[in-house]
């Protein structure tokens, strides 16, 4: 290393590198791979989509004579009648037209963009300005970076249950421990606290509230809100506020966001278009930042910068239309949604109520109603998972079970499919259920012969 001056005077070091011929060692020489061996990474390995491991499992063959009718997929862009409205289409349109968005924005997203969900979403009890937003690819990337921004190997999170299966994906992928806290059917969904505060332990780095629900479609009161976030703040536990489906709720509720009820307890918010605007394969999410005491501080602000770092997040595009489509989509294109998915919903529970053996919930939003089965009137199946396998096979119609969301005995529709498809697929389970569906003395007479 030579101290010195450069050709314009400015004084600097330079290095030198010497290149020198070291002798391998016979040690070294014979600890040399002798042949290939490489491995998947134990973070692939532990990383298991639990609906794509018990989907891919299952024996679909559709009854040749009937059409398949899907229940199963949570994309309500699948039959094509629920469309993005106008304004949205337009707004990318002229942000492509514009040749602006064409390359990189920085991590967390155009400040422009950001300011425009800060704006979107700030309330007076939770005020938000654009350093709080942070532009990820989808709401999945938004839960991914605030669980590994709050998690280490070895801590522990609590999930609801049943719950997206997503949670559990990213984080047993990386060495946190779930546990899961019961939802309540009879409760339309609410939380059992009693059980989720038993859950608590020097470990537990994260509370995730999925509200609306999927797969329920459940919508919690204020009040009830107000008693988990009591949970989080006697335990000093922050919150992961998974609430893609804010807002997407039927006229006789109403949603409250976590953050603008919480007077204590850090919260992140993570959201996006894909399911309120329709357009889930535009893969634009947020985290809301919401710290007002300053429990997170920097920490976890640059915590979330660093990960955003990782890839360069949302699309640039979807970015460029995102103020536009926040401030100009009309009010008539959500009630529309609204209005269509509680119809079917109603239609769905009403139908299903009168079929002997299996439970509807009915939901109060979201895209999704969870069904009971009371599997001592269906001898013929073990669980959930062989119900929904012979549906298929007999009646091509194809829900989720339940088990996907560590729920047995449940399976879940979705109701953005058209009228007349509900209505038909509806029918389809009433014939099904009616077939195998065994009374309980009828029941104990067959085994006594």
């Amino acid at each position: 290393i030579v101290n010195g001056f450069d050709g314009n005077g400015f004084k600097g070091i330079s290095v030198h590198h010497v290149s020198a011929r070291v002798p391998v060692s016979a040690a070294k020489l014979k600890a040399r791979r002798q042949r290939w061996n490489v491995r998947a990474s134990e973070m692939s390995k532990n990383t298991l989509n639990p609906i794509r491991a018990i989907v891919d499992g299952m024996k679909l063959t559709p009854n040749p004579e009937k059409p398949m009718i899907a229940l199963s997929i949570g994309d309500p862009t699948v039959f094509g009648n629920l469309p993005t409205d106008d304004s949205v289409l337009q707004a990318m349109k002229d942000a492509i037209d514009s040749h602006k968005f064409n390359g990189y924005a920085p991590s967390v997203g155009y400040l422009q963009s950001r300011e425009a969900v800060a704006n979107f979403y700030s309330q007076a009890g939770a005020p938000l300005e654009a350093k709080d937003v942070i532009l990820t690819s989808g709401c999945s990337q938004a839960i991914e970076l605030a669980i590994s921004a709050l998690c280490n190997p070895g801590d522990n999170i609590l999930v609801p249950c049943p719950g997206f299966s997503l949670y559990k994906t990213l984080a047993v992928s990386v060495g946190v421990q779930v546990k899961f806290y019961n939802l309540l059917p009879e409760k339309s969904w609410e939380v059992d606290l009693q059980h989720l505060e038993s859950l608590i332990d020097d470990r537990t780095t994260c509370l995730i509230v999925n509200n609306p629900s999927n797969p329920c479609g459940s919508v919690f009161t204020k009040e009830h809100l107000r008693n988990i976030l009591a949970v989080a703040s006697r335990h000093c536990i922050p919150i992961l506020a998974d609430e893609i489906y804010g807002d997407m709720v039927f006229p006789s509720c109403e949603f409250h966001s976590l953050a603008n009820l919480s007077s204590d307890v850090p919260i992140l918010s993570c959201g996006g278009l894909a399911k309120r605007w329709l357009v889930p394969g535009w893969r634009m999410g947020w985290i809301l930042i919401h710290d007002r005491n300053n429990i997170f501080g920097s920490e976890i602000r640059e915590a979330l910068v660093k990960l955003s770092q990782r890839i360069l997040g949302a699309c640039t595009v979807v970015q460029g239309a995102l103020e536009s489509i926040l401030n100009n989509t009309q009010a008539e294109f959500y009630q529309s949604t609204i209005g269509f998915l509680k119809s079917n919903s109603e239609i769905c529970f009403a139908e299903l109520s009168t079929v002997p053996g299996l439970n509807p919930v009915m939901p109060s939003g979201a895209m999704y109603l969870m069904v009971g089965i009371e599997m001592e009137h269906f001898p013929e199946f073990q669980n959930d998972v062989d119900f929904t396998e012979r549906l298929v096979t007999e009646q091509s119609v194809f829900c989720l079970p339940a088990t996907a969301f560590e729920y047995p005995n449940f399976f879940r529709i979705v109701v953005t499919v058209p009228e007349e498809m509900m209505v038909e697929a509806c029918g389809r389970i009433r014939e099904f259920c009616a077939r195998h569906y065994r009374p309980l003395s009828q029941e104990s007479n067959d085994l006594d012969q």
